[in-house]
């Protein structure tokens, strides 16, 4: 008969070491995202800024809220980081049907971000 094969189980020290190196891995990771330039520093803007005129977002955005359509960038509690402008394009490009890819829907938030957010 045959015994089965039983590796040892781990120390619990091994574990939580590789815990910290993890943690510290993933801090240092956001720490260099945070200094290299924001949310959006790897989005083409000329192509967020083309799709926005192709799309004519500003034109919709004035038959939403009127004037010139900027209103709609700061709504009370709306949009309060990266995360949730992203999400507000993408909310857009599914309403609309836009079929934009997500690099797009990216390139079009940080042009926003840049503009209106600052993020």
């Amino acid at each position: 008969m045959l015994k089965a094969f039983r590796q040892p189980a781990w120390p619990r020290w091994a574990a939580a070491a590789l815990a910290v190196v993890a943690l510290g891995a993933a801090l240092a990771s956001g720490l260099a995202r945070a200094q290299g330039g924001g949310p959006f520093q790897d989005a083409d803007l000329a192509l967020g800024e083309r799709l926005i005129s192709e799309h004519r977002c500003a034109a919709c955005h004035q038959r939403k809220v009127g004037g010139n359509g900027s209103a709609i960038y700061r709504p009370k509690g709306r949009i309060g980081n990266a995360g949730q402008l992203r999400t507000m394009v993408e909310y857009c490009n599914t309403d609309l049907g836009l079929s934009l890819f997500p690099d797009e829907v990216n390139a079009i938030a940080a042009v926003l971000n840049r503009d209106h957010y600052r993020f």
